[in-house]
């Protein structure tokens, strides 16, 4: 069994960034800008958005971070996505979610530029990433991909299970692992109504939990020497903690990584390369922008 390290993994690919900023700035360009708006102050949120300018800060990019209070209206904030959309000095933004419940989540996402989404949930990147054409593709699931691909994780053929259907992970995911230039799998797609679930797990060579229910992926849904990635970040009350909680992924570790060949710790197994897989998709933005 090895651990898959997204922390290690993560840090090389930034600084392989930081290498490719340092020649753009050597040719006479400009430092890549990626923006973050917060609305609130959710504690998720709040950590997230910090981890994305501390790794703006390892890639060499601008970061800027803009507040606002929760109780900003839908138009006050479809108006600082305009503004962003018409600056030529912001290569991508990100609009940290959840959002309040009055602001209309989709609205925002839709009004975004889609050459600046660099989230990669704008509906033309993500049309454009289920016929494989070049887009932003989100975060996360490109993370995992990146993560199978320095590890030398075979997929091509490769019988893979997607546990969950959110717009975020799974659908993207399973849309990414069935393609021929990413993942060239057979893929099946579970969720919490699929029938005979644990035996559709058993037969995964790759086996990606996405289902935001901590430990449900048991010891007894793992094929001996399956490849696990365990996407689940969960905060689980936990007393001995200084916060008062802990990330608590979908699959219970202990128990399943021995069956394992390759698993992903929580944290620090996807986690870090969702960050990173932000830094790369700023990094293809600027491109876009500078050098056609």
């Amino acid at each position: 069994m090895q651990i898959i390290d997204g922390k290690v993994t993560a840090a090389a690919i930034k600084a392989e960034i930081a290498d490719k900023v340092k020649d753009i700035l050597a040719q006479g360009g400009r430092r890549p800008h990626l923006a973050a708006i917060l609305v609130g102050h959710d504690g998720g949120s709040e950590t997230y958005v910090k981890n994305k300018v501390l790794a703006c800060e390892a890639c060499g990019f601008e970061s800027t971070l803009i507040r606002f209070e929760e109780d900003i209206t839908e138009g006050e904030l479809l108006d600082c996505v305009s503004r962003l959309n018409n600056d030529p000095s912001v290569d991508g933004f990100i609009v940290q979610l959840p959002l309040p419940k009055h602001i209309d989540e989709q609205k925002i996402t839709e009004a975004i530029d889609p050459g600046k989404d660099v989230d990669g949930f704008h509906p033309v990147n993500v049309g454009r990433m289920a016929i494989g054409l070049p887009c932003f593709v989100s975060a996360t699931p490109l993370g995992i991909m990146t993560l199978l691909k320095r590890y030398n994780i075979p997929t091509s053929g490769k019988k893979c299970v997607v546990l969950g259907r959110s717009n975020i992970v799974g659908k993207p995911m399973a849309q990414l692992m069935m393609q021929k230039q990413y993942g060239d799998a057979t893929v099946t797609v579970c969720h919490s109504h699929s029938q005979n679930l644990k035996e559709e797990c058993r037969q995964a060579d790759i086996l990606i939990a996405a289902i935001g229910r901590p430990d449900f992926v048991t010891a007894d849904m793992v094929k001996p020497g399956a490849v696990v990635i365990d996407v689940g970040t969960t905060r689980v009350p936990d007393a001995t903690r200084k916060s008062g909680f802990r990330l608590n992924g979908d699959v219970k570790f202990d128990e399943v990584a021995p069956r394992c060949s390759f698993i992903t710790p929580v944290p620090g197994g996807v986690g870090p390369m969702t960050i990173c897989s932000l830094m790369q998709n700023t990094l293809q933005a600027y491109k876009m922008r500078n050098e056609k």
